[in-house]
């Protein structure tokens, strides 16, 4: 389920203009022509600035959110109609055969419950054609970016075109083990409204994906740090076998892992300015 600020409309509309900065996404279009992907899959598209890109370069592109919000927002921007666009999340895909599937930004720490989250990878699994190749990125837990996300180091004023002054800002409320729960605070001047969203993000280690991505039948290709936040953020780039026998002893073994995976919740976003 996407947290309100993918959810609400007042919020949706004014997300691209106070994340204007999508320098992070440069590694996953790198990526994209690098492998001559024809066909691409993006899980938590949101406003849809990614996959936009993509269909600029005359890519056929899905892109799949839950928050029917964010997905309006997508829909309606120029080249919209260039998007198959899917309101749902991975675990309901149709039937696609894709050459890469992507998970930008915060999309793979905001799918907090382990079950949603092998959820979430057999659904990539499944759209991809042997072969193919799932990139996300996640926070590395090592460098404890939550302590950064408080108002002396979010606070901004956003002039939003339609909109008038907006002043944003994020505070961490909670840290339950690897679940940390900020809220985001926005002001609008113009009318002297203040909307709130709270969202949760799960911070896994490394070693935690790597085993996520192995019982699912990936194979880990690499891990790279994220080149505009070097020391912040790891990039996965696991692969589908290309053999219908390597993916089958995998899936076996993730049937057996999920039997030992807990129970847990399932929130969305990040304050991108605090790292």
């Amino acid at each position: 389920m996407a947290d309100e600020s993918f959810r609400d409309p007042r919020l949706a509309a004014i997300h691209d203009a106070l994340d204007p900065d999508r320098g992070d996404l440069d590694v996953y279009a790198g990526l994209a022509a690098e492998t001559g992907a024809r066909r691409v899959l993006d899980i938590g598209c949101g406003t849809g600035v990614f996959a936009l890109l993509l269909a600029e370069r005359g890519i056929e592109v899905t892109g799949v959110d839950p928050a029917r919000a964010s997905v309006d927002v997508a829909r309606a921007k120029p080249g919209g109609e260039r998007v198959r666009w899917i309101c749902a999340d991975a675990t309901a895909l149709p039937p696609m055969h894709v050459d890469l599937v992507t998970m930008t930004a915060n999309v793979a720490q905001a799918i907090t419950g382990p079950q949603a989250w092998l959820g979430t990878l057999r659904g990539a699994y499944g759209a991809l054609r042997p072969g193919g190749l799932l990139v996300f990125e996640t926070r590395d837990p090592a460098a404890r970016a939550w302590e950064r996300w408080h108002r002396g180091a979010t606070y901004r004023v956003t002039a939003v075109p339609g909109v008038g002054s907006v002043e944003s800002w994020a505070e961490v409320t909670e840290v339950d083990g690897p679940l940390v729960t900020f809220r985001e605070t926005r002001v609008f001047a113009a009318e002297g409204r203040v909307l709130t969203s709270e969202s949760t993000l799960r911070f896994r280690e490394r070693e935690e994906v790597e085993a996520d991505l192995t019982a699912c039948g990936f194979v880990l290709e690499e891990v790279r740090g994220a080149p505009d936040r070097p020391g912040l953020q790891l990039v996965f780039l696991a692969r589908r076998p290309p053999t219908a026998h390597t993916a089958h002893t995998a899936v076996n073994k993730e049937t057996r892992f999920r039997s030992t995976a807990r129970v847990g919740r399932m929130p969305v976003c990040r304050p991108k300015s605090a790292g």
